[in-house]
């Protein structure tokens, strides 16, 4: 491919790019080829937007159906004090459109959905998530695998973000080999409850933009089957290995769902309905605290993987990985209590229900899990 591929003016615009010998002329123009969809055009999606376009790519599509209001401001660069009110898309196309004019915006309105996300994401060689919900993440993930295009991850909370990105379809985890199901509500605030650090949006949507690109071009080592852990509060970055679940319920060997309309993306339950027989399986984590004190103490078990006990524990809790459980189950005292924690309680719900079932009639599952006993019992253990 020869000088004739790119105008003069890109090989003037992109020149700082060109002389990368990991990009060059072909690169460019492979930028310019390309089709990326960004979901939600807030914290995230506002840094993702603005280098992508800025870099070259050809065709971004953007998904939101928001409006933009004054509190945006202090992260979500991509919009001004003028755009309050206005639809987010608006505001990004003028935005983008101003940066670069030869960037093509496709402009989808109504947001993503539960009968628009496959066919919404075939259209696109990648996809960026800047979403700010649990039940959109669950989403874009599963959409993401079912259409077969890679997924670049990040998130973000008060001042931890998080970026991976996630294939499966080459070999690599999704995200509910991370976390196989969405948190129950009320264990996770939201940015409206917790806070975030604005900063940290362009930290987290710098490092998603990079993916996007690296990926594109096919240069570098990705963060396919690695999860960066950003913590700005204290300066610190981590890379953790994260491995493919092989009971992962959407790209394990056995998998739970195999279709998007036969799974909820909603939250899985309301704290006001009555008590099952699975709400009467859990414990809070101050009572979980309480019992760890007292002189008939429980086993507490963590049935997380192991690159999430690297990042936090509770100290003298034991480690059996969910997926382990049942090789190992015999191991742990039947005629003690057993409380079962993970991340926010639903892995160690459905060990607590395992173990019941196996004769463990003493088990229990922390609800809220590590990051709300981290949250209201530890505030110096680290988040993820």
């Amino acid at each position: 491919m020869g000088n004739e591929s790119l105008s003069p003016q890109e090989l003037s615009r992109y020149s700082r790019h060109i002389r990368l010998p990991q990009v060059g002329i072909d690169g460019q123009a492979r930028l310019r080829k390309a089709r990326v969809l960004i979901i939600g055009m807030g914290g995230l999606g506002s840094p993702v937007s603005l280098y992508l376009a800025a870099g070259g790519v050809g065709t971004l599509g953007m998904a939101d159906f928001d409006k933009v209001e004054e509190h945006n401001l202090q992260r979500q660069v991509l919009h001004t004090q003028a755009a309050v009110g206005r639809p987010k898309l608006d505001s990004a196309a003028e935005r983008l459109h101003a940066l670069n004019p030869s960037c093509n915006l496709e402009l989808h309105r109504g947001g993503i959905t539960l009968d628009n996300a496959v066919e919404l994401i075939s259209g696109y060689d990648i996809v960026v998530d800047g979403s700010d919900n649990f039940p959109t993440r669950y989403l874009v993930n599963d959409a993401a695998f079912f259409a077969g295009r890679p997924l670049v991850y990040g998130s973000i909370f008060q001042f931890e973000g998080q970026v991976s990105l996630f294939n499966p379809r080459a070999g690599g985890p999704c995200y509910r080999c991370l976390f196989p199901q969405i948190p129950a509500p009320g264990t996770v605030p939201n940015c409206e409850q917790a806070g975030v650090f604005g900063a940290l949006c362009g930290i987290v949507g710098s490092h998603q933009a990079m993916e996007a690109l690296k990926h594109l071009l096919g240069v570098g080592e990705s963060l396919q089957g690695r999860l960066l852990v950003i913590d700005a509060l204290n300066a610190r970055v981590r890379t953790l290995n994260v491995k493919k679940d092989p009971q992962c319920p959407l790209c394990g060997s056995e998998p739970a769902i195999s279709g998007l309309h036969q799974h909820n993306y909603e939250f899985s339950c309301e704290t006001d309905e009555p008590q099952t027989e699975e709400t009467l399986m859990e414990i809070d984590i101050h009572t979980a605290k309480a019992k760890t004190e007292s002189a008939d103490k429980p086993v507490l078990l963590d049935v997380r993987e192991g690159f999430e006990r690297e990042i936090c524990r509770i100290d003298g809790s034991a480690h059996i990985p969910l997926s382990q459980l049942p090789a190992q189950a015999d191991a742990l005292p039947r005629d003690q209590e057993v409380i079962v924690y993970c991340h926010h309680g639903a892995r160690s719900l459905r060990a607590a229900k395992f173990l019941r079932e196996r004769g463990f009639d003493k088990a229990v599952s922390m609800c809220g899990g590590i990051d709300q006993w981290a949250r209201e019992i530890d505030p110096a253990m680290t988040r993820y």
